[in-house]
């Protein structure tokens, strides 16, 4: 008999797992509480969450650099590998806080949110911004970059609601990729390093410029980020996951 309730141990135990109600996760509550005191987002974020700001971190130092390059001599390429380096280190980050999270059993929706805006800083915007600084910047040529990011977006945007729905494996993991995954967007700005080690960019950026002096002026390579534009958003390309 439990000393407490009068009632057998049993019944007493069952009794308490009914009633007790279950621990809510510390994110949960601080986001959820009217009144969570101060700094009560600091103190919502997982170590997994504090990792995927270091993504978006090198995102926008990659941002910033390409503007200091854009501001400066051509010639002083220190701000472009600066703006080139800093995206890869925001890739690191970004396989880093999954591990972290599988690690401590610690994920949450605004880790999955925070970890998209993030990729989208780092692998849509940055090498955007890159490309433009490193002389790809008539109207059009922006009009297409943009396109690009605007493909990232949606791409992520279709990830976070329809992840759900993609074939899982025995261990839960996703079979597949739909469409490009944002971060491979690294392999264009990977190509941008080499043309920087080469001195092809402003004005001898390969394979120049098409439609000269007109409005629909553009650079033929800026097709590169229209296709990949392409593969992220298609739903028929399937990329499995290793």
């Amino acid at each position: 008999m439990s000393k407490r309730s009068g009632l057998p141990n049993g019944v007493d135990k069952a009794a308490k797992e009914v009633t007790q109600e279950p621990t809510e996760d510390k994110q949960s509550r601080l986001l959820n509480d009217p009144n969570p005191g101060h700094f009560s987002l600091v103190r919502a974020y997982h170590l997994a969450d504090l990792i995927t700001l270091m993504n978006g971190f090198c995102g926008v130092m990659s941002i910033l650099s390409s503007l200091r390059y854009a501001m400066g001599s051509p010639q002083d390429t220190g701000n472009a590998w600066a703006a080139l380096a800093f995206m890869p280190f925001g890739l690191f980050f970004d396989f880093f806080d999954g591990k972290v999270a599988r690690w401590r059993k610690k994920s949450s929706l605004m880790g999955a949110e925070l970890d998209s805006l993030a990729d989208l800083i780092s692998f849509g915007v940055a090498p955007a911004a890159c490309a433009f600084s490193l002389g790809m910047h008539t109207p059009l040529d922006q009009l297409l970059l943009t396109c690009f990011v605007l493909a990232g977006l949606a791409r992520l945007a279709r990830f976070n609601v329809t992840t759900g729905n993609v074939p899982k494996d025995a261990s839960g993991k996703a079979k597949y990729f739909e469409g490009l995954p944002i971060p491979t967007s690294l392999t264009i700005a990977g190509l941008m390093a080499f043309w920087v080690s080469r001195g092809w960019i402003q004005q001898d950026i390969p394979y120049g410029t098409i439609g000269a002096g007109s409005i629909f002026e553009f650079h033929p390579i800026v097709g590169l980020f229209l296709g990949h534009a392409c593969c992220m958003t298609s739903k028929t390309l399937r990329i499995p996951k290793p």
